[in-house]
């Protein structure tokens, strides 16, 4: 039996902070160390999806490495990775790689992912290489109709995806408008996505640069990202052994650099202010699915990478406002993060204002910023609605997570963190499912590999579909974790 919703928090007054009037003994430079925030903006990869398809390690049996040269016929996206790899390597970052093409796509790593080169001469030579990239990207236009996977709806199936601009306060870190997406199919069974869009915390890596409206460290503004392309893993919509297939979805992409967490306008330059709107945009969203699917007997809420920060977070206020409603959460891909008070403070609360936005359920009361850390979002939701499923996914080496750890004086190994973090929730009375994959892999949900992707002769496809079933399989943990050598 769920507790009874409790009464959604007052919209918390909006903090301005300005990088001329913020006292000096306050600033996050003081509070940590530069080199620290610049790791915890770059813990996802820049993905982009090439038109020549890559075979998926696991589908060639083998452990996938990157090319040394573009394949045969590669178009002009491909040559502009490789040819922007180079560039980096003869302007000072003399040990990036070329770009990846395993799993089905290109993937392009952000140049502090090394972890070897300061952040003067990284903006030096993206200053320089950047523009290759930009030239080659092929310009995004909001479709008119939004269409795009699903099926046209016109014999009573799913709908095409819609774009929804919800307006008001709503907002991308730039000021443009800020469009989420829907696609109508089960009214009773909603997926809440919460996409990974990066984040930024100083003046570098929150500038608006890039193209499209995407920089190396996150998305600022989200222009016609269209979820039903490139229709990929989960929202590979037509595949037979997607377990979400007929669920309509709520797609919530960010563009505020604040994991969906901020509410707060920050000033990091004279020529930068950003707009933390994260969880304004999301609430919108939230809204909506409230509204639009009032009959909804399932609500998943799926966090991917950046999102699943926060998915605990909006699995209780999905509860608070469809309590009668199954709420399952589940995240992928912030597992391996500690609680760590002075990133707490520095960051989720001081620059993008997420303190403000706790809601005041009866179990936060005396709660201060400093324990609004990453893991305490799931044991709060968890004892606000014990009724809630809680449910992780991570890769037990992430790479670029290991390197944001070791910038914090922390055991990069995340397997360690990702252990520790479940038996910290679990010690709270928070029963939580739990798939620990081998490996030293970033991403999965939208990728080919999600359904491939197999630990102790259990599928995370087949683990995921009994978990909507209601009879959830027991959790899955490599044995052999280590990344393949």
């Amino acid at each position: 039996m769920r507790h009874r919703p409790a009464t959604p928090a007052g919209r918390a007054r909006r903090r301005t902070l300005s990088a001329a009037s913020q006292p000096e003994s306050v600033t996050v430079a003081d509070m940590i160390p530069r080199r620290i925030l610049l790791l915890i903006a770059c813990t996802s990869l820049f993905a982009l999806a090439a038109a020549v398809p890559a075979a998926s390690a696991a589908e060639a049996g083998e452990t996938s490495t990157p090319p040394d040269s573009p394949p045969p016929g590669a178009d002009e996206l491909l040559d502009a990775a490789f040819e922007y790899a180079q560039c980096l390597r003869d302007n000072g970052i003399d040990d990036y790689p070329d770009p990846r093409t395993d799993g089905g796509g290109l993937e392009i790593s952000s140049p502090l992912d090394l972890n070897t080169h300061t952040n003067e001469e990284v903006a030096v030579a993206q200053s320089v290489c950047e523009p290759i990239l930009a030239s080659a990207a092929p310009p995004v236009e909001p479709p008119p109709d939004a269409g795009g996977g699903g099926g046209a709806g016109a014999d009573g199936g799913p709908s095409e995806w819609e774009a929804i601009t919800p307006g008001g306060d709503c907002e991308c870190a730039d000021g443009s408008e800020f469009t989420f997406w829907d696609r109508d199919a089960d009214p009773t069974r909603v997926v809440l996505y919460l996409d990974g869009g990066g984040a930024c915390t100083d003046a570098l890596t929150c500038a608006f640069t890039g193209s499209n409206g995407e920089s190396d460290f996150y998305t600022w503004s989200i222009g016609g990202k269209d979820p039903g392309f490139p229709g990929r893993g989960i929202l590979d919509l037509d595949h037979a052994d997607n377990p979400f297939a007929e669920h309509s979805f709520v797609f919530v992409g960010s563009c505020t650099g604040d994991a969906d967490l901020g509410d707060s306008t920050h000033e990091y330059s004279p020529d930068l202010t950003v707009e933390h709107n994260g969880f304004v945009n999301g609430s919108a969203a939230i809204d909506h699915l409230a509204e639009h699917f009032p009959d909804a007997t399932q609500v998943v809420v799926v966090g991917n990478t950046g999102g699943s920060v926060s998915a605990p977070l909006y699995g209780g206020l999905v509860a608070d406002r469809l309590p009668d409603a199954e709420v399952i959460v589940i995240g992928a891909g912030s597992g391996h993060w500690p609680d760590d008070p002075d990133l707490n403070v520095a960051v989720l609360d001081e620059l993008w204002g997420a303190y403000g936005n706790m809601p005041d359920w009866d179990v936060n009361e005396g709660l201060t910023a400093g324990e609004w850390g990453i893991p305490r979002f799931w044991i709060q939701a968890g004892l606000h609605d014990p009724g809630i499923v809680m449910a992780r996914f991570d890769f037990a080496y992430d790479p670029n997570a290991g390197r944001a750890l070791e910038s914090l004086g922390l055991d990069g190994t995340t397997l360690g963190n990702i252990d520790a973090n479940d038996a910290a929730i679990e010690a709270a009375g928070v029963d939580l499912h739990t798939f620990t994959a081998a490996g030293d892999g970033h991403r999965v949900l939208e990728r080919d590999d999600f359904y491939v992707l197999e630990e102790g002769g259990v599928t995370l496809v087949e683990w995921l579909a009994a978990l909507l079933a209601g009879d959830p399989l027991d959790d899955v943990r490599c044995v052999d974790c280590a990344a393949p050598s």
